[in-house]
C-alpha cells in the first residue's frame, strides 16, 4: 500500500526510500561465487557485465570505451562533449582537471561552447567499431534530430538519448519535439532513453519502443539538479516503480521485454547490487570509474549539466585515482570501501543471497533500515 504522508495541510507527499535507506536479506540458500552469472543482453548484444558507463567526457573517450567493451560492458560516447567539438581534445581535458575550483564552471562553459563538428561523430564511431566492441553512443533529445543520421551512417550498434529528464511527450511551442515513438519506429538499431523516475513516464517511455529506459536523472554524484530545480526522486523507489512498469507493459504488449538501466547516485559496490534487487536490469555508473587510472578527467567528474550555458545543473568533482578500470571493475581491491572490484563484489553479493543470475537476483527479499555510516 502507498504511504501518504501528510506534509501539510495543503499537500501530501509519499514516502520514498534511497538506496541506503534498504538493505538485501540472504535467503536459506548460499552460493559459490564463481557460479553466478552476472551477463545481461540487450536486444542482440550480450554484455558479461551489467555495466553501462555514463556518457561523460570525465569517464568515457574512444579509448576508455574500448577498453570498457573489452572488459565486458558498454560505455556509449557523448556526442555532445569534446571529442566531437575539437580534433585533440587532450589538452582541454588537462585544463579541466587543472581548473580552481571556482573557476570551473565559468571555463567549461566557454570550453563546451565550440560547435559541434559532424564529420568528427562518424570519425569517433569508426574509431570504437574498428576495435570490435558493442558501439554506443549519446545524443541529448533536444539534438537528436539533428544529428542522428550521421550517427546512423557511422554503424552504431547502441543509440542512446539521455537528458536529466526525458518524456515520451514534450511539449513546446518553439519548436518541433523530438517524436520519440516514430523515431524509434524508423531507426534500425535499438535505443535506450531517459531518464524518467515514475511508473507512468516509464510506461509511456516503453510504449515508444525502446530497447530499455534509464531510472533516474544520471550523474548522481557531480548534479546539483536537487538544489537548482528541486527535482529529486529516491533511488531505490524509482528503480521499483520502472520496474513495476516493465511488468505492466510485458502484459500489455504481449511479451515485450524492455530493460530497465539504473542511472546515477550508485558510488558504492553496495549501491549496485541494491539497484538490480530493487529491479534494474544493469546500471549507468560514472563516479567509480572516474577514478580510474585511465580516465579522462585525471582524477575529475564532471557531466554535461555542468557546462550548461544558462543553468548549471552539475560541478566538477574531484575523486582522485585508485586504480586501473580492470581493477575497479574485476579487482584486486586494496579498499574495504566498495569502490573496487565492482562486479566481484556484485557476484558476492548474488552469492551470499542464494541467487544465480541477475533476473532471480531481481527477486531477493529487502529490508528497509535506518542509514548507517
Amino acid at each position: 500500500m502507498t504511504q501518504q504522508v501528510e506534509i501539510g495541510r495543503g499537500k501530501t507527499g509519499r514516502r520514498a526510500y534511497a538506496l541506503d535507506e534498504i538493505g538485501l536479506v540472504p535467503s536459506r540458500r548460499t552460493r559459490d561465487p564463481e557460479e553466478v552469472s552476472i551477463a545481461w543482453q540487450i536486444d542482440a548484444y550480450r554484455f558479461e557485465l551489467p555495466v553501462v558507463v555514463a556518457p561523460m567526457d570525465s569517464v568515457v573517450s574512444p579509448a576508455t570505451a574500448i577498453e570498457i567493451g573489452r572488459l565486458g560492458g558498454l560505455a556509449p560516447l557523448d556526442l555532445e562533449g569534446l571529442w566531437t567539438r575539437y580534433e585533440d581534445p587532450q589538452p582541454l581535458l588537462e585544463e579541466c582537471a587543472a581548473l580552481d575550483a571556482e573557476a570551473a564552471t565559468r571555463r567549461l562553459q566557454e570550453i563546451y561552447a565550440a560547435p559541434i563538428k559532424e564529420e568528427l561523430i562518424g570519425r569517433r564511431i569508426e574509431e570504437i567499431r574498428a576495435s570490435g566492441v558493442t558501439t554506443a553512443v549519446r545524443l541529448s533529445p533536444q539534438r537528436t534530430v539533428q544529428y542522428h543520421k550521421a550517427v546512423i551512417d557511422a554503424g552504431v550498434d547502441i543509440f542512446v538519448i539521455r537528458g536529466t529528464t526525458v518524456s515520451a511527450e514534450h511539449v513546446s511551442g518553439r519548436a518541433e519535439p523530438l517524436n520519440l515513438k516514430q523515431f524509434i519506429y524508423e531507426l534500425d538499431v535499438p535505443v535506450i532513453v531517459g531518464g524518467c523516475a515514475t511508473y507512468t513516464a516509464a510506461l509511456h517511455l516503453m510504449r515508444t519502443g525502446a530497447a530499455g529506459v534509464l531510472v533516474g536523472f544520471g550523474g548522481g554524484a557531480s548534479h546539483t539538479t536537487r538544489n537548482v530545480l528541486g527535482v529529486a526522486v529516491p533511488m531505490a523507489t524509482a528503480i521499483s516503480d520502472v520496474a513495476a512498469a516493465r511488468r505492466d507493459y510485458m502484459d500489455e504488449s504481449g511479451g515485450r521485454y524492455v530493460h530497465v538501466i539504473a542511472d546515477g547516485g550508485m558510488g558504492t559496490s553496495g549501491d549496485i547490487a541494491k539497484a538490480i534487487a530493487c529491479g534494474a536490469d544493469a546500471v549507468m555508473v560514472g563516479s567509480p570509474l572516474a577514478r580510474a587510472a585511465e580516465a579522462p578527467g585525471r582524477g575529475f567528474h564532471w557531466g554535461s549539466e555542468a557546462h550548461h550555458p544558462d543553468l548549471p545543473r552539475g560541478r566538477r568533482v574531484e575523486f582522485g585515482t585508485v586504480g586501473t578500470l580492470e581493477q575497479i571493475l574485476h579487482g584486486p581491491s586494496s579498499v574495504a570501501d566498495g569502490s573496487m572490484n565492482l562486479m566481484g563484489a556484485l557476484k558476492r553479493t548474488m552469492a551470499s543471497t542464494g541467487y544465480s543470475d541477475i533476473k532471480e537476483f531481481q527477486r531477493v527479499e529487502v529490508v528497509v533500515s535506518p542509514i548507517q555510516r
